[in-house]
């Protein structure tokens, strides 16, 4: 605690090999970091700019993209500074932030492949209703509603442990993760009891609705004909491979948040990269290369078509 000026600051004890690897771990993360924002902000441009790709699907693709951009902003910079600083500190109110909106970004996610999963439900099974179900404005209340839940859920446990008395400030963590109620000298039970039904709304209950309608849509589909076969394939497949990717991120946070202190650190470091590399990264890459339209614009972007020879010369 710097007590000059109140503040509270929380070391982060898990990094590894940080004096001797720094560099490289800064080079690698500035890669990551870039690559994700090129990415993510290639696709929601191609879907901003081109109207054949203003449909509720792309939409919340792109807000999903949103997500990645966000959810990696909130924790890159800090590990470019910690990669490069003596001492791997955080003052404790930034630390909620940062635990704030790494979960509230994260839990949206889960609604927003809900609504995802309820958009392919209309389309391929009520594709007459579609327009009329899934209109402009039933689109814009779907955004609210996955932004702004998952925010009032996490708002509360960062609410309560700001208020919270500490006793420790080494955060076993790379970043400000559901570790930090560790920090606190008395485990709250209202902080537990919350925090499981916050899991059950957030992840399980959206978890569930999506593996019903998916297999709804798998069982109207395996009647249907080849092109409806194919219509089915060709958009779900993308979501149920971010899906799967995202929910065993969300087993590796809530793994890592339980285990015990002697597991081996160069382990733990390795996880909680995990959680932060790998969706906002595969993302763009599965929607980019599977999505049709998508890829389709993609190819034209970087890979314009050439004027042929025969149209340059004079004749």
């Amino acid at each position: 605690m710097d007590d000059k000026f109140n503040v509270t600051y929380i070391t982060f004890n898990g990094y590894v090999e940080v004096q001797n690897y720094r560099y490289l771990y800064f080079f690698i993360m500035i890669t990551v970091y870039f690559l994700i924002i090129f990415y993510n902000s290639t696709i929601v441009y191609l879907i901003w700019k081109h109207k054949n790709l203003h449909e509720p699907m792309y939409i919340f693709i792109a807000a999903l993209l949103i997500n990645s951009v966000i959810l990696s902003s909130a924790v890159y910079p800090k590990y470019l500074i910690d990669f490069l600083s003596d001492r791997q500190i955080i003052s404790y109110s930034a630390c909620l932030f940062q635990f704030f909106t790494f979960y509230a970004i994260g839990s949206s996610e889960f609604l927003l492949l809900s609504v995802m999963a309820y958009d392919r439900y209309v389309s391929i099974c009520n594709p007459l209703q579609y327009p009329s179900i899934m209109r402009k404005n039933t689109v814009c209340i779907f955004l609210l509603l996955a932004w702004l839940v998952p925010a009032c859920h996490i708002a509360i446990p960062a609410i309560l442990s700001a208020k919270s008395k500490l006793c420790s400030f080494t955060l076993k963590a790379i970043f400000c993760n559901n570790t930090i109620y560790r920090l606190q000298c008395v485990s709250s039970r209202v902080i537990t009891i919350y925090g499981v039904v916050t899991l059950v709304d957030l992840a399980v209950l959206p978890l569930l609705f999506i593996i019903f309608t998916y297999a709804k849509i798998l069982f109207i589909t395996y009647r249907s004909c080849k092109e409806v076969k194919k219509k089915a394939a060709e958009t779900c497949l993308p979501h149920l491979l971010v899906l799967i990717s995202y929910s065993c991120l969300c087993a590796y946070d809530i793994s890592i948040a339980r285990v015990e202190s002697n597991f081996p650190k160069t382990a733990r470091f390795i996880m909680m990269l995990q959680t932060v590399f790998y969706n906002p990264l595969l993302n763009p890459l599965i929607y980019g290369l599977k999505m049709k339209e998508i890829s389709k614009h993609l190819k034209k972007l970087f890979l314009p078509a050439k004027t042929p020879l025969f149209m340059n010369t004079a004749h």
